[in-house]
């Protein structure tokens, strides 16, 4: 009986099992349907515009080649070089900021780490209109849209602490007093032992932080205002899907988004494994 009955659970399993592996292979094709599609209009060079068939007639790089010649080059570059930037300053002081709330007692931590939740429930669409005022008095808005989408970035990073702080708050603060009865100042407990052990939240806030400017659009239309040397590739493809441009730019444009998607795919392809890890392990504690 017993050997039935593990043999019926066994069977059971594999049925389930197979039951989940299939429906997530089909979710995945319905996923990658889209992405297929503008990877294959990429390379059709038979016509630029919007077409009724998938699978391209005439195969080429003409399309990779007009977006080279194209504004393409400096919109990239610009959100690469936010992206970067904010990524770093993100970093650091989010988790110098996580770190403090996680090891240190002060008299208003408490209070601090519910106005900063409390702020953040707030959507940042409220305060575009006084941002745009702000970074226009710096002149950081239009064809210096760039540094201004930068301060904009890292300007409130210190108040999405949760997911590192709870990170931390996994580790043993032995470790912290051990250091310390040896010597080290808190910077050099920070960066020569929390951080080694960190390395999953750690790459979770960087690939985070690269992808909230990477993705840009509403913001960074607002502040580059129609000047093309300050958009980011989100404002300027976006340019091209107008209707006195889209019958010439279609194909140019899903060229576009597939080179948009290299970079960070590889990223996510390579650190998988650490973003889980970071996620996962930062929604132990808050």
């Amino acid at each position: 009986m017993n050997n039935k009955h593990h043999m019926g659970l066994r069977t059971l399993n594999r049925v389930s099992n197979t039951a989940i592996y299939i429906l997530l292979i089909v979710i995945s094709i319905i996923w990658l349907i889209p992405f297929i599609f503008i990877v294959l209009q990429s390379f059709r060079v038979e016509s630029t515009y919007q077409v009724g068939y998938v699978i391209p007639h005439q195969w080429g790089w003409q399309n990779y080649i007009n977006l080279w010649n194209s504004d393409f080059k400096r919109w990239y570059l610009n959100t690469f070089i936010i992206a970067l930037a904010a990524a770093v300053l993100v970093t650091v002081i989010q988790l110098c900021m996580s770190y403090t709330l996680s090891r240190f007692r002060f008299k208003l931590r408490g209070p601090l780490m519910r106005f900063m939740l409390i702020l953040g429930m707030f959507p940042g669409m409220l305060t575009m209109i006084i941002l745009y005022r702000v970074l226009s008095d710096l002149g950081l808005t239009q064809a210096n849209a760039v540094p201004g989408l930068i301060l904009v970035s890292v300007a409130s990073s210190g108040m999405g602490y949760y997911v590192s702080k709870g990170f931390f708050d996994t580790i043993p603060k032995s470790l912290d007093e051990a250091a310390r009865v040896d010597g080290a100042t808190r910077a050099q407990v920070l960066y020569k032992i929390i951080l080694p052990l960190s390395k999953p939240i750690v790459i979770y806030t960087i690939l985070t932080a690269f992808m909230g400017p990477w993705g840009d659009y509403v913001f960074a239309r607002y502040v580059a205002m129609g000047t093309s040397a300050g958009y980011n590739v989100a404002v300027g493809m976006y340019s091209w899907l107008t209707n006195d441009q889209i019958a010439r730019m279609y194909t140019t444009f899903c060229a576009g988004g597939v080179i948009v998607a290299v970079p960070v795919t590889i990223l996510f392809l390579c650190l998988q494994k650490y973003y889980v890890e970071g996620v996962t392990g930062g929604a132990v504690k808050g």
